[in-house]
């Protein structure tokens, strides 16, 4: 019985980067969203794919400003796909849920946005799988070999997600406030 290969989904911010990413690791077929080969599958977000909802998301009310809602505070924050965007968040969906994909390599920017960038595509999609970290700060080759041999689990880079979120959150309730 042949043994299915196994497959690892890394996820860059850009485009860009992706490709770089894809070269060093053999990912040369170029698919419609992503790059596959040498048991990778090479995709990418366009920035912010996942955004903070707007207010009228809410309530309709808020659609025109009027001094009496003030102040606006989400109990329960919801988030959208940026405009434009869904036919990217409609591929990683699809990726991630490929059957021979069993673990997801966040390869965003090394900070504090790129960490937010990845998890709220992510949860979007309704992932589960384990995720790993690539955290490099050059598109060496060397770099990026180096990143892929020393991965962290994403757990470990979770207060820096939280501090993103809530800094994105803050601008989000001063901007409409």
């Amino acid at each position: 019985r042949k043994e299915k290969k196994r497959m690892n989904l890394v996820i860059a911010e850009k485009p860009s980067v992706a490709q770089s990413i894809a070269a060093v690791l053999g990912a040369t077929k170029r698919q419609d969203g992503y790059l596959e080969g040498n048991s990778y599958i090479v995709s990418w977000c366009v920035g912010h794919l996942v955004e903070l909802a707007t207010a009228d998301t809410y309530d309709e009310r808020y659609a025109k400003w009027e001094y009496a809602d003030l102040p606006i505070l989400p109990e329960n924050w919801q988030y959208s796909i940026s405009k434009g965007k869904e036919k990217q968040v409609k591929i990683l969906k699809e990726l991630a849920n490929r059957k021979d994909v069993d673990v997801i390599t966040s390869a965003t920017d090394a900070g504090r946005e790129g960490e937010l960038i990845f998890r709220l595509v992510y949860e979007k999609i309704g992932c589960k799988k384990p995720v790993k970290r690539l955290w490099i700060s050059s598109m060496e080759e060397i770099a990026i070999e180096d990143g892929f041999k020393n991965l962290r689990d994403s757990e470990y880079y979770d207060d820096l997600y939280h501090s993103a979120l809530c800094r994105a959150k803050a601008d989000w309730i001063v901007g409409i406030n």
